[in-house]
């Protein structure tokens, strides 16, 4: 039995205020050439299909084109769960009617079948979809009010999957949780409850075949390779420039435990990375290849620059942050907020041109801001008297 595992596509995401649509729609294009070329049987999506919980049209369509190609135009099947981001109901719409094309969303723990059924020559392979729900939904659902934080929850969730679970069938489990020891990014959406924690313990995974996790965006094996976060679509914050995004293909062998992963790249329309350089070098050394990618700039320079962004953009034009890492240690450095606003104007200005040139005021200089700051008060208390 073969699957392809996937996660965490956040469609719909915006990137420092930039639409990641384009960029997203032929990431899943590969998607669906890996699941043909992989001769998978089925793909299994662990979460965060959307970035929020009423996604934009555009996203929700590029979903259903996902869902069609597979499904008809592929054969195989898909098993989607909600994440943190989706929202249960809108992702579960229409369930019972996809159920009959091969195609399997699970939006709420209410709506949760007690098992996908799969089968290959060595027998059945059951898919247990359980989408992401905190501790109170899982209280409520449950009628337990002893579930106080995610791991408790997650546990007593299991338990139930497992009384259910046919004796001698292998079990592969689609989840969505923060699992402890996992690595986490920037652009994850912390999972915490008052009084508790979102975290979850690998242990309570004990005797499932394979677990297909979401929700952390690096692919990364938790505890064992029978564990396993597919990570997300693309990169989505610049804390994950090292990552390499990736889909999992999993194949269960005859015997339960018998598994096998094969994690195959994803080829990115644009990267997200980190360039560093003086502006000047910068501009002028720009190679052809990786212009339009998303860049943070580090610029080295010490000294003011004039419209940095503007003049980076006319050569990157997917610049999307700045830092300037040789300012980071001036005068201001140390100083708490109130020593802050208690600087005269005077040791402002001087610090400014110290920054600047490179050297301390000089006499002249002094001299000359002292004229232009008494003007420009003699200014202020002649407009403020009329």
């Amino acid at each position: 039995m073969r699957f392809l595992h996937t996660a965490d596509w956040h469609l719909g995401r915006q990137f420092h205020g930039l639409s990641l649509l384009e960029d997203q729609a032929p990431l899943l294009d590969q998607v669906l050439e890996i699941a043909r070329a992989g001769a998978v049987d089925a793909i299994l999506i662990a979460g965060d299909v959307f970035d929020r919980a009423v996604p934009p049209a555009e996203a929700v369509a590029l979903f259903d084109d996902f869902l069609c190609r597979a499904a008809l135009d592929l054969g195989v099947s898909v098993v989607v769960i909600a994440g943190n981001h989706d929202s249960p109901e809108r992702l579960g719409f229409g369930t019972r009617l996809l159920a009959g094309s091969r195609v399997h969303v699970v939006g709420s723990l209410a709506a949760m079948p007690a098992g996908i059924p799969f089968a290959d020559s060595h027998g059945e392979v059951r898919v247990h979809a359980l989408p992401y729900a905190d501790p109170a939904t899982v209280r409520h659902v449950l009628g337990r009010d002893d579930l106080r934080d995610h791991d408790a929850a997650m546990t007593a969730l299991l338990e139930g999957l497992r009384a259910s679970h046919p004796k001698g069938s292998r079990s592969v489990l689609l989840g969505h949780a923060f699992v402890a020891g996992g690595e986490v990014s920037e652009s994850e959406r912390q999972l915490t409850v008052v009084g508790g924690s979102g975290l979850v313990d690998a242990g309570r995974f004990a005797g499932f075949d394979f677990v297909a996790l979401g929700h952390l965006h690096r692919p990364q094996r938790v505890g064992s390779d029978a564990i396993r976060y597919a990570g997300s679509l693309a990169k989505y914050s610049f804390s994950e420039i090292r990552h390499e995004k990736s889909v999992s293909l999993v194949e269960l062998g005859a015997r339960p435990g018998e598994v096998s992963v094969e994690v195959v790249a994803l080829r990115p329309r644009r990267d997200v990375r980190r360039i560093e350089g003086e502006l000047s070098a910068l501009l002028e050394g720009a190679p052809a290849a990786g212009r339009e990618d998303y860049l943070l700039v580090s610029l080295l320079d010490a000294g003011a620059l004039l419209d940095p962004l503007g003049r980076l953009r006319a050569v990157y034009p997917n610049v999307m942050q700045i830092d300037r890492p040789r300012l980071g240690g001036g005068p201001e450095a140390g100083l708490s907020v109130e020593e802050q606003r208690a600087r005269t104007p005077h040791q402002l200005f001087a610090e400014f041109f110290e920054q600047v040139e490179g050297r301390a005021l000089g006499e002249a200089e002094r001299a000359a801001y002292a004229e232009a700051a008494s003007q420009a008060r003699q200014i202020e208390r002649e407009e403020a008297a009329t």
